[in-house]
């Protein structure tokens, strides 16, 4: 048993970060402190002062864990490098329910490109964003499509001329693969988009307007007019930016407004004096919570994933703001200033902001609410159709997935409230069983399930943690399965023969392999196909059966690679590899030229000569068969 008053009397007065877990070894809460022994002890003492939040966190650490640094930015640093790994429930996180998109420019390549991601990866790219507007965005990438001929393909250029694809006649590329444009040009190209996406296009309008002058005088009146309309494109898409705040720099403003339970947080972002997007996250359960210190947390974590850091930030309140300055200095490598504007253009500016986030928040608890109605009841007639003694809180569904028997695969999906638990999902690669037997595959996977799960709550109750996190001893209330009866008498065997209690139906498909109903206690149940439970219900089977699927082929991708190019002599790990991100496929490795072959990293004639031959053996093996 973990002695609290022991370790509490042993905490070092010394800066550092804290680690609170609960009786399964969950990291649930890390914070940072100027002097651990001070901060740490709050927690156990006075529990009626602390807001509803840390009191419901108190019960629930069963330990605590505490790292010593040498100051109290370095705990800062090492606080935020925990809380984005484990994602620990009772800190301020970003809930947001999108991951907006990015501009990404691959600036890493010899001829960059310019595409859509939804991904921030430190890979050397140039990002911008996000953009919580996409209609923006796919304007903006429109009209660099339009006006700056960038490659959109994925070949890698490395000096061998290739045949243009039909961008370049259309004149949307300059083919760099074929040589038609210089890397220097090329450049000057990408130079132009950055600048267009960082908001600066008063000199790219200045310069085109230059050259359509020059154009007209030369009386190339058609490039003239191509320059035109390239400038009013421009200027249409800086008119959607048109706010204009009194200075030309980089800011951002971030305003908070709280309710009785939840706060909303804003971000207006403003580039070269520009509105150029605003950003908006719901933080949950924030009773009690000052909205200095909800804001001190988002700062660090929202500028921690972002792609930008501006020099001057202007915030309702912040705490720490003296350290959270020197931690974004130090991440931009260049003065950042963190300001609480009184009054002025400023504090306007964040007012609109603040207005924003009153509007947001409104607008997030109504779809909550609404949403969180619409499962209830769909749970709440689900209970009823079923005759449960409760409304079920966690649903999970199970589904096996293979081809001929190859590559047996089964999925786990959890459904909490209604709502899908993403963490909470588990793969199983089938271990027992041979060939195309469901039932046997699905009543190895459940056994799996629920033995690791009782094992889990064993290991909780004598205060061990070494098998995780314990994410199988959460039992579910009810057990959807993928299919009739025989997936159902599967699951019902295997709760039987571990004594567990727990009510299993089979969501039942048609001729035309659509969701028509569930099947419990030998009965069939048929649902109308617009309520919300069916609706519900076919959520749970789409996920389940893509997450199945998405597993099974990526075995299948593996094994299949595996077996072709693991057999072709001199070709290792990591000529296996190049070979792979340059063809991408096994069947253009084997309709590959030698040419072709020899032009990919690392291969050498020994090795292209091997894959050509082996090939043509195995062409000729294909052909003895027919």
């Amino acid at each position: 048993m973990f002695d609290f008053d022991y370790q509490l009397k042993i905490l070092p007065e010394k800066s550092g970060v804290y680690i609170m877990k609960n009786n399964l070894g969950e990291v649930i809460y890390v914070g940072k402190a100027k002097v651990l022994k001070n901060r740490v002890r709050q927690y156990f003492q006075k529990s009626k002062n602390h807001p509803p939040k840390v009191r419901a966190m108190v019960k629930n650490i069963a330990e605590f864990e505490f790292i010593v640094t040498d100051s109290e930015m370095e705990a800062l640093i090492l606080e935020c490098n925990l809380i984005k790994k484990y994602r620990p429930k009772y800190n301020i996180l970003l809930k947001d329910d999108k991951q907006y998109p990015y501009i990404k420019v691959t600036v890493q390549e010899r001829f960059p490109r310019v595409i859509k991601t939804r991904k921030y990866v430190r890979d050397g790219s140039r990002y911008f964003g996000p953009y919580t507007d996409l209609t923006s965005l796919y304007e903006m990438l429109d009209l660099i499509r339009r006006n700056y001929p960038l490659r959109t393909c994925n070949r890698k250029i490395e000096g061998k001329l290739t045949k243009p694809c039909l961008n370049y006649p259309i004149g949307l590329c300059r083919a760099p693969c074929a040589n038609e444009i210089s890397e220097e040009d090329y450049g000057v190209i990408v130079k132009d988009v950055i600048l267009l996406l960082n908001g600066n296009n008063k000199n790219i309008i200045n310069e085109l307007k230059e050259k359509m002058q020059n154009a007209s005088d030369s009386l190339n009146f058609e490039r003239a007019a191509e320059i035109r309309d390239k400038i009013k494109s421009i200027e249409k898409a800086s008119e959607k930016q048109n706010i204009i705040n009194n200075s030309l720099k980089d800011e951002d403003f971030i305003s908070i407004y709280s309710n009785d339970v939840d706060s909303g947080v804003f971000v207006l972002m403003y580039r070269q004096g520009k509105v150029i997007g605003n950003n908006h996250y719901i933080f949950e359960n924030t009773k009690g919570i000052e909205q200095g210190e909800i804001l001190r947390d988002f700062v660090l974590e929202y500028y921690n994933n972002s792609s930008f850091i501006p020099k001057d930030i202007y915030i309702d309140a912040i705490k720490d703001i003296d350290l959270v300055e020197e931690y974004l200095e130090n991440k931009k490598n260049a003065k950042v200033t963190i300001k609480i504007p009184q009054k002025g253009s400023k504090r306007e500016s964040l007012n609109l902001s603040r207005i924003n986030a009153k509007l947001t928040l409104e607008q997030f608890k109504l779809k909550l609410l609404k949403d969180k109605e619409e499962h209830k009841k769909a749970l709440v007639n689900i209970a009823g159709m079923l005759d449960l003694d409760q409304v079920p809180f966690r649903i999970e569904s199970y589904d096996i997935s293979n081809i001929m028997g190859v590559d047996s695969v089964g999925s786990m999906v959890v459904f909490e409230n209604g709502k899908p638990k993403n963490q909470d999902y588990r793969r199983f690669k089938i271990k027992t069983v041979t060939g195309a037997n469901d039932y046997e595959s699905m009543k190895e996977i459940l056994l799996r399930r629920f033995k690791r799960g009782i094992e889990e709550t064993k290991a909780a109750k004598e205060n061990l943690t070494s098998l995780g996190y314990g994410k199988f001893s959460y039992f579910p209330d009810l057990i959807m399965m993928d299919g009739g009866k025989i997936q159902v008498n599967a699951a019902l065997e295997v709760l039987s023969s571990l004594n567990i209690n727990i009510p299993v139906c089979g969501m039942v498909k048609d001729d035309m392999h659509n969701t028509r109903g569930l099947i419990y206690n030998n009965k069939e149940i048929n649902l109308n196909k617009n309520s919300k439970e069916m609706k519900l219900i076919e959520r749970v089977q789409d996920e389940v059966h893509r997450f199945a699927i998405s597993y099974h082929r990526s075995l299948r991708d593996k094994n299949m690679i595996k077996s072709v190019l693991d057999d072709i002599p001199f070709i290792g790990k990591k000529r296996k590899k190049e070979l792979l991100k340059k063809f991408k496929s096994i069947d253009k490795i084997r309709y590959a030229e030698y040419d072709e072959l020899i032009n990919c990293p690392s291969i050498d004639n020994r090795a292209a000569e091997s894959i050509s031959q082996y090939f043509k053996k195995e062409g000729r093996k294909d052909e003895s068969k027919n």
